[in-house]
């Protein structure tokens, strides 16, 4: 018990729970020693009263740990204190507690093995927590010392390594940054460059960088700096777009695009191409014709810059209008060539592009793919329809030019140039677009007919002069001259070209396909004014003294001697039946010695007859074929005035050659009636008549007199009265024949000028060719009628004639004196007309008509002869047809003519003093051919012989009766 009481003293009087509690779990679970243990058990038990002490503890006791025992009891005292009391509680309490310590003691009793077996487990659990205590002191000591030697290092280096990471990110993100900074020095050099495309991809990319870097503060500014740059670039890309439009470079073109391909613009560069094409035709075209107004203004007058375009124009001089209108042009050309370059870069471009994606068909990229193909279907037909439009802002602007200035004062080989300029860029814009340049033909025409009106007047004024001067002497010309050796129809001979040699064909036909813009694509303009040659402007087409050389000369007149007897058409290898010309062509020297000659050609070389004034007609005639080649609207008026140059010179030729109207009175040798139909209507439309203007005429009549031509007048110098020149033959020969080469050329032309006449005119053409030129070698007759009229005194012959006595009784054997004096003329004749060929040429039809003229007169005349016979017998007629008979055979002797002209008119009148009354009647009313005095001549001589006066009468009433109608 005791002890049991020492044991609650130590544990300071607290309960049994808080004792428990803070003991440590070994003292908590203290064994009590044997003796303690015995004396518990020396006590008397009673376990009934022992349970109902422990039963009469009270609750409180059994409380929770915080219960205060000593605090509990001492509050329980009473205020007055009794010892017994006192003492009896006090042992009531120790009862309590022996009660319950003797539980105490038998419940650790019967809990002792188990206590001991639990109390060993405690130990062991000790002893394996001290170890485990030594191992983790252990393990804690090598952690540290790990942490220290380890762990801390490679962390740290960890630590360190990402965070050097993070420096790097953030270094690379700073110089990027750095980089974004100074991208606007790169993109200035790129600009510099010109190289758009990468300017606008780093740009892009910067872009796309800053959009990354967005949270950094310093980015936001670049950003918007970025944007600036860009729309920069765009402005920088439009200005380059501009340049193309003047001078196209495709590495440049390409660039470009690419650029607007990369911003995703392409359509747009399409639209600004176009307005920058417009706005470069404005531009050019103005400050060339500016640069000319102010050069030759000689001031630095600024008012000029401010005057509109068609103002400008008016300003220009006509010394500075023609190389102004080649720089007009050649500029233009340089803005055309470039659109068709432009062009032809997209075509090859879309080639290419369609040959990529046939190439690439897995497709991967279908959206892309069709917006590519929308992109090329928009510039393609933007293109096409630009064509028209460019090509129409050039026509106005060089429409605009060419009506600014008056051209008719201009010089013709400057107008040619003018026209040749304006048709070569009507060809132009044919290649460009297709156009039939509706609006240059309109102005061109214009200028060219008021042009051509005034040119064509000066040209026919100079043509009376050269007419009223020429003295019509032979131009020497060699045999092989052609119309197109002349520089005025080279035009001619260079659209001739291709066809001349049929081998050549294929290789000329792919010459002259190719187009201006693919002649001139790689360099060159077609409007460069290049000064041609003098050897082909001027070629000698004229002969030494008409003949090809010294040599050929030399040889004609040595053997004019030996053949000058031999008639030309048996001597010649060849004779045109036409003009009896022979073939105009080169010849050697052993040609020109085998070959027959006419009496009248003088050996020489069949060149050509014509004057220095049909020269100048076939020039002019070149001149107007040039502007009527170049300037085809207006071909109908060129066509009519070079009607009127053949019309006025064939009207010249027959003036001083042709008319003579005593002659023409006795009806032979007229001109047939379209000859003269034509030369009324030359007279009437083209020759001026009046002396002087009318005051008081219309202005119709004004109009219509400013268009004709007085009518020319011979020169002086020029003798057509002379017996010994045959009165003026060889002018005569050089006239008329000049005059049939003119109609041999125009007919040479024909074609060329059908080509060009309008369908609705071609019947004036026609009608020109068929009524006019084909006449010209009908002039022939009424002028050489005059030389053979005056070329034999035919009047002596009939006063011979009259002297001869025909009433004769017996048959003559001897003609009469009066066909020697006719032959003797003839012989004459033929003597002089050699001489005149020897300084003229006469050709085969030439000689044929004058000998027919004059042995058609001497034949007639030998009838009127007959007619004037008062008596006549039938030895007389006999005698007649002698002399007749003894006429023909002397005359075929002088003359090649074939059969003899007017034969029959001689031997039928012989033959008609033969007829009795009836078969006479008959004779009369079938030949008219006869005068009236003839006739009745004829009636009046057979009177007495076998015709009654009834009959004579009858007769001449029939005669009369002919001649009524003529009356």
């Amino acid at each position: 018990m005791q002890k049991i009481k020492s044991l609650m003293t130590r544990q300071g009087l607290r309960s049994p729970q808080e004792s428990v509690h803070d003991l440590s779990p070994i003292e908590s679970f203290r064994i009590p020693c044997k003796e303690e243990l015995r004396e518990l058990h020396e006590e008397p038990t009673d376990p009934q009263a022992q349970q109902e002490i422990i039963n009469s503890i009270e609750e409180v006791y059994f409380s929770n740990d915080s219960f205060d025992i000593v605090k509990y009891e001492l509050e329980r005292l009473p205020p007055v204190l009794s010892l017994q009391e006192l003492e009896e509680y006090r042992d009531k309490l120790k009862q309590q507690q022996a009660a319950v310590s003797k539980k105490v003691a038998d419940l650790i009793l019967e809990k002792q093995p188990a206590y001991v077996q639990e109390l060993e487990r405690v130990t062991s659990l000790q002893t394996g927590l001290q170890m485990a205590a030594v191992i983790c002191t252990n393990g804690r000591r090598h952690l540290n010392i790990a942490k220290e030697g380890f762990t801390q290092t490679s962390l740290g280096l960890l630590a360190n390594q990402r965070k050097r990471q993070l420096l790097i990110g953030l270094l690379k993100s700073l110089r990027t940054i750095k980089t974004l900074q100074r991208t606007d020095v790169r993109l200035s050099e790129m600009l510099e460059e010109e190289d758009y495309p990468g300017a606008i991809q780093l740009c892009l990319e910067c872009q796309k960088a800053a959009s990354t870097f967005k949270h950094y503060s310093c980015i936001s500014e670049l950003n918007s700096k970025l944007q600036d740059t860009l729309e920069q670039i765009e402005e920088q890309l439009d200005v380059a777009l501009s340049k193309i439009c003047k001078n196209f470079d495709i590495s440049h073109y390409t660039k470009v695009q690419q650029a607007y391909r990369l911003l995703g613009k392409t359509q747009t560069a399409m639209d600004q191409l176009h307005m920058h094409f417009t706005q470069a035709i404005h531009n050019t075209v103005f400050q060339v014709v500016l640069g000319y107004v102010e050069l030759c203004a000689g001031n630095t007058d600024t008012k000029f810059q401010k005057l509109q375009y068609k103002d400008l124009c008016t300003h220009i001089t006509s010394d500075s209008y023609i190389p102004c209108l080649a720089d007009l042009c050649k500029a233009l050309w340089e803005v055309m060539l470039s659109y068709y370059r432009t062009m032809q870069w997209h075509e090859n471009h879309e080639q290419d592009e369609e040959a990529a994606v046939s190439s690439a068909s897995d497709g991967s990229n279908v959206i892309g793919t069709e917006e590519d193909s929308f992109d090329r279907s928009y510039v393609k037909k933007k293109l096409e329809h630009g064509l028209s439009r460019i090509w129409q802002d050039v026509q106005l602007k060089v429409k605009t030019y060419l009506l600014g200035t008056d051209l008719s004062s201009f010089k013709y080989d400057d107008f040619i140039f003018v026209l040749d300029v304006t048709s070569r860029l009507m060809q132009v814009g044919e290649e460009f677009c297709g156009s039939k340049s509706e609006v240059l033909q309109e102005s061109i025409r214009k200028q060219s007919v008021n042009y051509f009106k005034t040119y064509h007047r000066t040209r026919l004024e100079e043509l009376r002069m050269f007419l009223e001067n020429e003295t019509w002497e032979l131009c020497p010309v060699k045999s092989s001259f052609s119309i197109l050796q002349l520089h005025e129809f080279k035009f001619m001979e260079q659209s001739r070209s291709p066809s001349v040699s049929p081998s050549k064909q294929p290789a000329s036909a792919a010459s002259t396909a190719v187009t201006l813009f693919e002649q001139y694509c790689n360099g060159g303009n077609p409007f460069e004014i290049q000064a041609e040659s003098k050897d082909d402007e001027t070629e000698d087409v004229l002969a030494s003294n008409g003949y090809e050389s010294d040599e050929q000369e030399k040889s004609a007149y040595q053997e004019y001697d030996s053949d000058s007897d031999v008639p030309e058409e048996l001597k010649r290898d060849y004779v045109d039946e036409q003009t009896g010309d022979a073939p105009v062509k080169s010849i050697s020297r052993e040609t020109l010695k085998s070959r027959k000659r006419s009496d009248y050609n003088l050996n020489k070389v069949n060149a050509p007859i014509l004057t220095n004034t049909t020269l100048n007609v076939i020039r002019l005639v070149g001149k107007y074929m040039q502007m009527m080649n170049i300037l085809k609207p207006i071909a109908f008026d060129v066509i009519h005035f070079m009607s009127q140059l053949f019309d006025y010179y064939l009207y010249a030729v027959y003036t001083f050659f042709g008319r003579n109207d005593t002659f023409e009175a006795t009806g032979l040798g007229l001109s047939s009636s379209r000859l003269r139909t034509t030369l009324n209507r030359i007279q009437e439309s083209l020759i001026d008549l009046e002396v002087s203007a009318d005051p008081t005429g219309t202005l119709t009549a004004a109009e219509e007199r400013k268009e004709k031509v007085p009518s020319p007048h011979l020169s002086h110098l020029v003798v057509l009265t002379s017996g010994n020149s045959l009165y003026g033959l060889a002018e005569r020969v050089v006239a008329t024949e000049s005059l049939v080469f003119l109609a041999e050329q125009f007919e040479f032309l024909q074609p060329h000028l059908d080509a060009v006449m309008p369908a609705a005119k071609k019947p004036f053409l026609q009608q020109f060719y068929s009524q006019t030129v084909s006449t010209a070698s009908e002039l022939r007759k009424p002028v050489y009628w005059i030389v053979a009229a005056k070329a034999i005194d035919y009047e002596q012959m009939l006063m011979l004639m009259a002297n001869v006595k025909w009433d004769v009784k017996e048959i003559m054997s001897q003609h009469n004196i009066y066909v020697d004096a006719l032959l003797k003329e003839f012989e004459e004749f033929n003597r002089r007309l050699t001489e005149v060929s020897k300084r003229v040429r006469i050709p085969l039809p030439v000689s044929n008509i004058l000998w027919d003229h004059c042995i058609r007169l001497a034949n007639r005349t030998l009838v009127e002869g007959y007619a004037n016979v008062k008596k006549c017998s039938n030895e007389g007629r006999a005698l007649m047809q002698l002399d007749f008979q003894q006429f023909l055979m002397k005359l075929e002797k002088l003359t090649d003519i074939r059969p003899i002209p007017d034969k029959e008119f001689v031997e039928t009148y012989i033959k008609a003093y033969y007829l009795t009354e009836n078969d006479m009647e008959r004779w009369i009313k079938e030949h008219r051919e006869y005068s009236t005095k003839q006739l009745t001549n004829l009636v009046n001589v057979c009177l007495g012989s076998h015709i009654n006066k009834k009959s004579r009468q009858k007769l001449l009433a029939a005669i009369d009766d002919i001649d009524r109608p003529k009356r």
